[in-house]
């Protein structure tokens, strides 16, 4: 079977600690990491990093942080992806585009390209991200192996008009690199099964782990098919987790139960 008809993807999480405002470090952790989550006896089709896991949340200093033009991090994660013909759901980081800093993820495929770069459109006011970032403006979906994905980046799976745009749009599988801390670890799981099950598609988050001054982030990746049964889910360690998903499942689901089929849009928006 070609690359491009898989009936399969192996994906694997990296649950990483990630260190704040020590770029180097987090690059180094990163990829050591990526080649040994590469090395697996069942040898991934995708590998998903986290939210701003160049960075962290240094905000304060975010702007002399930053990669210019996500120069550095494209690089690393092109020449990862070719090497290993492995694509890449780059989580996100802190880039730097004429002086606006953004929070972005990138996406390569087997052979080192970018297929994808997707900006978090919702901006936490909690951490105050809209005080120090610029919001994406673009909704983006992407293939991987001829399976159609869409993006979202942690606190874009509070908002269902996202996940649902990118389902109508042909999504199956929605990935959420994120940076979420306690206490909300009740919301994360609930929100991320919610938008599997209403959606009828697979959700694939990937979460930090760590202490970034007095904020503790939890971890609990996890893998979630489109019935909202939960395939995989990380503890509060840096780990690598591991699952598959079957391309046929979404289609499956849908079939079973019409939700797309059975909407009515003309009385949701008056």
């Amino acid at each position: 079977m070609t690359e491009t008809a898989k009936a399969q993807l192996h994906i694997a999480l990296i649950q990483a600690n990630i260190e704040i405002g020590n770029v180097n470090a987090n690059m180094n952790n990163m990829l050591e990491l990526m080649e040994k989550a590469a090395s697996a006896n069942t040898k991934p089709d995708v590998i998903v990093l986290p939210e701003m896991w160049n960075t962290g949340y240094a905000l304060d200093r975010i702007q002399e942080m930053a990669d210019p033009m996500g120069q550095e991090t494209s690089s690393m994660l092109s020449d990862f992806a070719r090497r290993h013909r492995i694509q890449v759901v780059g989580g996100s980081v802190a880039e730097s585009v004429d002086n606006e800093i953004y929070n972005s993820m990138y996406v390569f495929n087997r052979n080192g390209e970018q297929v994808a770069k997707y900006s978090k459109i919702h901006l936490f006011r909690l951490m105050d991200e809209e005080k120090h970032l610029q919001a994406g403006q673009h909704t983006v979906a992407f293939d991987l192996d001829g399976i159609k994905a869409g993006a979202s980046i942690c606190y874009d799976i509070r908002f269902p008009e996202l996940s649902r745009t990118l389902a109508l749009g042909g999504a199956q599988v929605l990935f959420v690199p994120a940076e979420w801390p306690h206490p909300r670890l009740h919301h994360w799981r609930t929100l991320l099964m919610a938008r599997a099950i209403e959606n009828q598609m697979y959700v694939v988050a990937c979460n930090r782990v760590g202490t970034s001054g007095d904020t503790d982030f939890f971890g609990h990746s996890m893998i979630i098919d489109p019935w909202g049964e939960v395939i995989a889910e990380g503890d509060e360690q840096e780990t690598i987790l591991t699952g598959t998903l079957d391309r046929n499942l979404p289609d499956e689901v849908r079939g079973r139960i019409p939700v797309f089929e059975d909407r009515r849009p003309n009385l949701y928006f008056q």
